[in-house]
């Protein structure tokens, strides 16, 4: 017999909790985001409150009082605006829209007025390297002549070789091949060509053109005036670019980009000329509006977009890059602390987010998996240990609330959820699977609906068949089936995120020698100290009062591949 449909999302259940924030602490103000709890809600995938299978703006909504519980500060919305989706959203039609399917405006505001109600920030993604080929002003590009003021918002270029037939450079997409495709005009003949760093469907913009600027400022100004309290940049180190003519190759350069700003296409210097302009926006709001930059550079640049004069914030994703070992993750953590010393920003920390495959099954794995080929394998060519995988995402993320700065969670981690590996290839959507010829599976893993209730056909994401297969498997994990259970990983970040604000402080770290090169032990202001043991002998922790552990301890000694906190 099928599984029952799930109650309504505003029916009683572990969505629907007090309005009342546990543990609040006071208002603080203008440096919210200097060592906020981030929460990422992948809008498609969280909620569906209308039975068509995509999640949508109001079962955010829905669901603000199960985040207000886990004990977040914001919510991230990765882009709702319409879309064709072939790129899960980020090919833009109408930047200052939402996607029908999604909502409205008016679900929009309500969405702002029950965060704000619950003292919850609101963080928006912008798009700006790239519209879709959607957007009006690219239609109207399409409609007119070379050379025109359309094509000049974008990158339009005439072809190499003798009849144009060749892509102006040797440029490649981020998702395989060419980053560039010719035009046919209305009686079939070819024409021009256009830049696209990702997907064809999304068109990059010239942002040597003034109106592109222009653009970009309304739109900051048009989600600011509704509330909005902050920014997500995305590909934020590719709006500038050197076009002049003839385009030059990108360098051979293994590794990372050059430390100059010399490259073509990325991390160019002339683009924190873009966003010390925003930063003048930001500043005219009353409290000042945020940033944090997605910008893959030299790790000795990424201060460069952090800075109080431009974005305030640039994530840092060497701690999810990085293996679980004891001094890898301090490495990190020195490192990334001394980036934020010099740009009088605060660090980001981060695990996972909808482009990766979650730590819960990265830590499972064997150290070196390639990732894409054992998606390809769905999940079957190299062993994933699933329990270790939990274990010692459970100690991690204890281990990265306790550091100082912003926490980012993308959503189901705390959940304990595993990257769904065994996507039918009929299932996918990613533009990945299709621009690498199905060699790569793309990034849907991460991107699978969450489940809310044990029953079910959706496990309570919503009425209809979600967009992407969820495995049965998350049946055990639903939100209902951890809610309240001690030692769930529910209640764990739970736990965490309440203890975090009664004892966050100021933004300083200590270190104190563990006596053993496989147990990392910090200490903040105020005797919070947080113990990681990334080897697998027990370990014996100091005297003091245990406030939250990973694993159950057995006689003060804390197990392999787990974390505790401790005040002393």
């Amino acid at each position: 017999m099928p599984a029952p449909d799930p109650a309504p999302l505003d029916a009683a259940g572990p969505d629907a909790r007090s309005d009342a924030r546990p543990g609040s602490r006071p208002d603080l103000g203008a440096t919210w985001w200097r060592q906020a709890v981030v929460y990422q809600v992948y809008p498609r995938s969280f909620a569906d409150s209308d039975g068509d299978g995509l999640g949508d703006i109001p079962g955010v909504t829905s669901r603000v009082g199960y985040l207000a519980e886990l004990g977040v500060d914001a919510i991230w919305l990765s882009p709702f605006y319409p879309s064709a989706l072939a790129d899960g959203g980020y090919d833009v039609d109408d930047y200052r829209d939402v996607a029908p399917e999604l909502g409205t405006l008016t679900d929009f505001d309500a969405l702002v007025g029950a965060a704000h109600a619950v003292g919850i920030k609101i963080i928006v993604d912008i798009v700006p390297n790239h519209t879709s080929n959607r957007h009006a002003w690219f239609l109207e590009a399409l409609a007119s002549a070379p050379g025109s003021a359309a094509r000049n918002r974008y990158v339009f270029r005439d072809g190499t070789g003798v009849d144009g037939s060749l892509p102006p450079s040797d440029w490649q997409s981020h998702f395989g091949g060419p980053a560039w495709t010719r035009l046919t005009d209305a009686d079939g003949n070819p024409e021009q060509w256009y830049l696209h760093l990702f997907a064809p469907e999304q068109p990059d913009l010239n942002w040597d053109n003034r109106e592109v600027h222009e653009e970009f400022l309304t739109t900051l100004r048009f989600w600011a005036d509704r509330g909005v309290d902050g920014y997500r940049v995305d590909v934020a180190h590719a709006l500038a670019k050197d076009l002049s003519d003839p385009l030059r190759s990108k360098p051979e350069t293994p590794g990372e980009l050059p430390l100059d700003g010399s490259d073509p296409l990325f991390d160019r210097n002339e683009v924190h000329e873009i966003y010390a302009e925003w930063r003048q926006v930001f500043d005219s709001y009353d409290p000042p509006r945020t940033a944090v930059a997605e910008a893959f550079s030299a790790p000795e640049r990424r201060a460069l977009y952090a800075r109080p004069t431009e974005l305030g914030q640039a994530f840092n994703f060497d701690l999810l890059k990085a293996d679980f070992d004891a001094a890898e993750f301090r490495e990190v953590v020195e490192f990334c602390l001394a980036q934020a010393a010099e740009a009088g920003s605060s660090s980001t920390w981060v695990l996972s987010n909808h482009d990766v495959v979650r730590h819960a099954s990265r830590y499972g794995l064997p150290t070196g998996t390639d990732l894409d080929d054992w998606l390809m394998t769905d999940g079957l060519g190299t062993i994933l240990d699933e329990e270790q995988g939990l274990r010692r995402a459970r100690a991690a993320v204890l281990f990265m609330l306790a550091l100082p700065g912003s926490a980012y969670l993308y959503q189901g981690e705390e959940l304990g959820l595993q990257e769904v590996a065994d996507l039918p290839a009929g299932a996918l959507q990613d533009p990945i699977w299709l621009r690498t010829q199905h060699t790569k599976k793309g990034r849907d893993g991460a991107r699978v609906p969450l489940p809310w209730t044990e029953e079910g056909a959706t496990y309570g994401f919503g009425s209809g068949n979600a967009w992407l297969p969820q495995p049965a498997a998350w049946s055990r994990v639903a939100v209902d089936q951890q809610d309240g259970v001690g030692g769930s990983t529910l209640e764990l970040y739970r736990d965490a995120l309440r203890i975090r604000r009664e004892l966050q402080t100021d933004e300083t770290l200590d270190w104190i020698d563990a006596g053993r090169d496989d147990v990392v032990h910090l200490v903040r202001p105020g005797g919070w100290h947080c113990v990681t043991n990334f080897g697998t002998e027990p370990y014996a922790l100091p005297a003091g009062e245990v406030r939250v552990a990973s694993a159950e301890l057995v006689d003060g000694q804390l197990p392999g591949e787990s974390s505790a906190w401790f005040t002393a």
